[in-house]
């Protein structure tokens, strides 16, 4: 079926579809988001300090007068917590990497660790929406909707940005539409949620009593009085709600297909772990990432919840790890053993750090961490990323950077920068003003970069 637009429309239209800007490095992006903040201490970033003095209050030189959430903002000490969880290094990098994530250990020199990420927000709602779409407050479009907008499609069948989400534990932070929303950009651009199930879109599946021929020449009638309709109002919004329907109508039988994963061999199945096997669970959602990945769907958007720990900690995060670990190894190991990994890139992190004392009582057994934006971790592979390395550095009570911090926004650049795509240059026009995934800042982190 033709666009419903006019021809000057089109015109106008198909010059939101810029393309990259240079010769891209990745032609698509999964970004595994653990939402709740993991923990850098008990992960990627090792501090003996903290052993050595257990208990002890964390200095006021250290703190600096920083912000504080209303939940740590009360105490009056706050004692310096070393993890409960060993380190070693891993690979032919010595990375530091937690005895907490076993899986990890084994892809250590596959992976670019960022230990200087910081951010401005506290607390999780502006944090999370800030890392998606670029600002704290919710409407703007989100990344995955910048990369539709910017790059387009490569699968005429599939949305160009998806949106997977599992939990780990109950009673965590919850997820709102707004970080996969396309803003104030065209409504097609948004991302598209496939759930667990035998309804894996709603309102995919056609009625009872209309059959796909009906559904067709309804599509049909449908766009003549669009484009009716346009040549009144001028309204270019018409042009995206019948791309949705036509993408709909093509998903029927391509979505289906896609996250039909009995066909997997049980050497799959057995190398993302036991819970690969039930729908809806982390483990399941990377092994459609994967396939989404094999598809050309350009932007791939995993959120997993349960990171969220202010009390019981050391229990807690076992299970958070336990559900993360072995199928975030897998699914890079599987990109790579399928020829995918060096045009994909993936992301795994939160969307800010812990505190290296205890929110709360400190006992040898439990402790908490609260919210901290100064620094957290997170690691980045795939095309264009120097694997096998780490970059930045926090200082000795892991509470502040002291060497190459890496804002919010600087990733955002880069990731963008990877596809092809200019940070400065996507732009959309709304209101007068021209926005951006970055706003006013952001710069590529070349270190980084192969």
């Amino acid at each position: 079926m033709s666009t419903i637009l006019p021809s000057s429309a089109q015109a106008a239209d198909s010059a939101h579809r810029i393309g990259p800007h240079f010769a891209p490095k990745v032609k698509r992006v999964i970004y595994l988001h653990q939402s709740g903040a993991p923990s850098q201490l008990e992960t990627f970033d090792y501090k003996p300090k903290l052993e050595a003095m257990w208990g002890k209050n964390l200095p006021e030189s250290v703190r600096g007068g920083q912000r504080l959430t209303g939940m740590s903002a009360g105490q009056s000490s706050f004692p310096l917590a070393a993890s409960s969880f060993k380190f070693a290094r891993y690979g032919q990098s010595r990375a530091w990497i937690s005895d907490l994530l076993p899986y990890h250990k084994q892809i250590a020199d596959e992976l670019c660790f960022i230990k200087s990420m910081h951010t401005e927000h506290i607390n999780h709602d502006p944090a999370i929406t800030f890392i998606q779409t670029g600002n704290q407050i919710g409407g703007r479009p989100s990344m995955g909707s910048w990369m539709s907008y910017g790059l387009g499609s490569e699968n005429q069948n599939l949305p160009a940005f998806v949106v997977l989400l599992s939990r780990g534990r109950a009673g965590d932070q919850p997820l709102y539409a707004k970080l996969w929303s396309n803003g104030f950009i065209p409504s097609v651009h948004q991302g598209v949620v496939f759930r667990s199930g035998l309804d894996p879109v709603y309102y995919l599946n056609n009625p009872n009593g209309l059959n796909k021929t009906s559904r067709r020449n309804m599509l049909s009638a449908l766009a003549k009085l669009s484009e009716d309709q346009y040549k009144q109002v001028l309204d270019p919004e018409l042009d995206s709600r019948m791309k949705q329907y036509e993408m709909a109508y093509r998903m029927q039988s391509s979505v289906p297909e896609t996250l039909d994963i009995s066909k997997e061999p049980d050497s799959i199945f057995d190398m993302y772990g036991p819970d690969s096997r039930i729908p809806g669970t982390y483990a399941a959602n990377c092994l459609l990432a994967r396939k989404l990945a094999e598809k050309d769907v350009r932007f791939i958007q995993l959120y997993h919840q349960g990171w969220d720990q202010h009390g019981n900690l050391p229990k807690d995060i076992q299970v958070m790890a336990k559900s993360v670990d072995q199928a975030s190894a897998a699914l890079i190991k599987d990109l790579k053993q399928r020829g995918l990994l060096d045009d994909t890139l993936v992301v795994w992190g939160g969307e800010f750090g812990r505190t290296n004392y205890s929110q709360g009582k400190l006992t040898k057994e439990n402790y908490g961490r609260d919210h901290h934006p100064r620094c957290f971790s997170i690691y980045l592979t795939g095309g264009g990323i120097k694997r096998g390395y780490s970059h930045g550095q926090t200082d000795e009570f892991g509470y502040n950077i002291v060497k190459d911090p890496v804002h919010i926004h600087d990733l955002q650049a880069t990731i963008m920068h990877l596809m092809g795509i200019d940070h400065e240059q996507l732009t959309f026009k709304f209101q007068g003003r021209r926005y951006r995934l970055t706003d006013v800042a952001g710069k590529v982190i070349k270190p980084i970069l192969s």
